[in-house]
């Protein structure tokens, strides 16, 4: 095998030296005989001096290493390496002729000029590739029959994305499908230069015209550090194109693609919020959590999950995932595998106060994530009596049962639609909010609630909705035009509860700052346009109104509320609503799950929208009971 190799390596640099050897000659015999024409030259005399030019170019080309290069994916910057092996060469050649017995036999005009030609003859056999390929190129124009490019491409950003991403479409075998005509960039500086020979014809607002004039099929956002304002903006004038539009992903993740795909992705929904990175105190999560054993309920679920995924990155002992979802509790525990000794998978249900009694005095959980919950507002409208069997009797299993065997922490998870709830799924969240409340006031266990907006990308919500209705192309169905939601990722999400467990001094409920509200119309138009498609007329859009339960624009604060900041510039501590409550209070939840057994919806709605009044008018009627759901 040696031998083999080290033939190959012969083979191969012999033929590089032997190229090499024929262009210094060519080079001198050309340069001689430009000289001859004025004067006479002795051949003989010159003979040993072409041998010396030839081996010591070899040489040189050696200690330069250019033997030792992929000139397919060489740049301009190559050519300084030639130049100054050719440019040594020659004054090596120059100082042998001065210094030769008997007198010079070369003239240093053919010495230097024939340097000069073997540096072209150098260069133009490493680049022979794109030296033909431009050939090619312009015979074919001159015969008015021009290759086809591909998708043209404009280039927002000209910094270093912008140019690695130019270079890698001209450069690389993947990106012959693309043709860089334009750069735009927001620099003055740069506006007018060209990268890689493509030029910067100006800034965002030359888009729509760049698009139009240079016939851009793609538009490719190739900028890291933009604030979200500047995305937003840029990204909105790209949508007034016709163009397809991607964003090009962290240069390190693009430097280390091996799978030949092309060198940017969709645009997702992240970039649209594009806040300041989520950090967390690792140090205070880790103390929280190393060594304890750990449960989440609703552990197949998005947040659930996730939970999970980041609670086993601070080295729990033992982490229990509960869930009564069986497929999805075993497929996390497959995507989990290497942590399967500290992991134990159990089947169950909140609602079963039997079986969530066996599991704490078996396991002894110190901290748990309380995850577990129906969330789909429209399916709880026509099912009250299981939203309150699992969101508030769920609920009330699981805290007072972890009061009750002294577990250090609870976390239970609350959503924005508990605020001033107008929905069954809201009151109930609300109820649960209350009960955190009052069974954690007496308690040894620090009882806390966290409370956010919508998650993206979690099952069912309004994302994948609309991402599965364009793939199937459309109609896309947006309730109402002017209705907002609050959006945040599903790991910042769960990186703050986290956080937030660690900063609870017990019986508190905190708020996750959400950043701005984005209107689900523009949503909706921004997934379809960002596929290259046009809303209305590619993909149609269908107004179905108002869903039961819904409102036109969620709050993380309902009346009398207000945030104290923490110690997290994103998390905040709510002050106000969060009274203990009373046995009496006790016995009319107790009266609202009997309800829900018994499944007397009717009473129960009337009954939630009663015990929550003093926090909101929710807008719960019997007629919700029966109202047709669209699955």
């Amino acid at each position: 095998m040696m031998m083999q190799a080290w033939l190959r390596s012969a083979w191969r640099h012999g033929r590089s030296c032997v190229v090499d050897a024929c262009i210094v000659l060519a080079s001198l015999a050309v340069a001689w005989s430009v000289r001859a024409l004025t004067t006479p030259l002795q051949l003989r005399a010159a003979a040993p001096v072409c041998v010396l030019a030839v081996a010591s170019s070899l040489a040189l080309n050696g200690v330069f290493r250019l033997y030792n290069r992929m000139w397919c994916y060489a740049s301009a910057d190559e050519i300084v390496d030639v130049a100054a092996a050719a440019g040594v060469a020659t004054a090596f050649w120059t100082l042998a002729d001065l210094a030769w017995p008997r007198g010079r036999p070369v003239p240093l005009s053919v010495l230097w000029l024939a340097g000069l030609l073997a540096f072209v003859g150098l260069v133009s056999v490493r680049y022979r590739g794109r030296v033909w390929t431009g050939l090619q190129w312009r015979w074919q124009a001159l015969r008015g029959r021009l290759p086809s490019q591909g998708a043209r491409v404009l280039i927002v950003g000209a910094g270093e994305a912008g140019q690695l991403l130019a270079w890698r479409f001209l450069n690389h075998q993947h990106g012959q499908g693309y043709q860089p005509v334009a750069f735009v960039d927001d620099d003055p500086a740069k506006v007018g230069m060209r990268v890689h020979g493509i030029p910067v014809l100006g800034d965002r607002q030359a888009i729509p015209g760049l698009v139009a004039s240079r016939q851009v099929d793609l538009i490719v956002i190739a900028i890291y550090n933009i604030t979200s304002q500047a995305f937003r903006d840029i990204l909105r004038i790209c949508e007034s194109t016709p163009a397809q539009i991607k964003v090009l992903p962290n240069m390190f993740d693009f430097m280390h693609r091996t799978n030949g795909s092309p060198p940017f992705r969709d645009v997702q929904l992240e970039d649209l919020l594009r806040r300041e990175p989520v950090r967390i105190d690792s140090t205070a999560c880790r103390q929280l959590l190393v060594g304890k054993t750990v449960l989440v309920t609703g552990a197949a679920g998005s947040i659930g999950s996730e939970l999970c995924r980041q609670i086993l990155g601070f080295g729990p002992q033992r982490l229990l995932l509960l869930d009564n979802n069986e497929s999805g509790l075993y497929d996390l525990s497959v995507q989990l595998a290497a942590y399967a000794p500290v992991m134990r998978c159990i089947i169950g249900d909140v609602t079963n106060r039997a079986k969530m009694q066996t599991l704490f005095e078996q396991h002894r959980p110190q901290v748990v994530f309380h995850a577990a919950a129906y969330k789909h507002v429209p399916l709880m409208e026509a099912h009250p009596d299981e939203a309150v069997l699992v969101n508030v009797l769920g609920t009330w299993n699981v805290a007072e049962l972890a009061c009750g065997h002294k577990a250090e922490r609870l976390v239970f998870i609350s959503t924005d639609k508990a605020v001033n709830p107008s929905s069954v799924m809201g009151a109930t969240k609300r109820l649960a909010e209350m009960l955190i409340s009052h069974l954690g006031a007496p308690s040894e266990t620090l009882c806390t609630g966290v409370r956010f907006g919508n998650v993206l990308g979690s099952r069912g919500s309004v994302v994948p909705t609309f991402e599965k209705q364009i793939e199937m192309g459309g109609p896309v169905t947006i309730t109402h035009p002017e209705m907002t939601r609050y959006f945040m990722s599903i790991p910042e999400a769960v990186s703050l509860i986290i956080q937030a467990a660690t900063l609870t001094a017990g019986g508190d409920l905190f708020v996750l700052n959400m950043g701005e509200q984005i209107k689900i119309e523009e949503l909706a138009f921004r997934l379809i346009r960002l596929r290259g498609l046009r809303p209305g007329t590619d993909i149609p859009i269908q107004y179905i109104g108002v869903r039961p339960g819904e409102k036109l624009h969620e709050e993380l604060f309902g009346d009398g509320e207000k945030g104290q900041p923490t110690s997290h510039p994103f998390i905040s501590r709510l002050q106000g609503n969060l009274d203990s409550y009373d046995d009496a209070w006790t016995r009319q939840v107790e009266d609202l799950v009997g309800l829900a057994k018994a499944q007397r919806n009717g009473e129960l709605v009337a009954k939630l929208r009663q015990m929550v009044a003093a926090q909101g008018q929710p807008e719960l009627t019997c007629a919700s009971v029966n109202a047709v759901v669209d699955c």
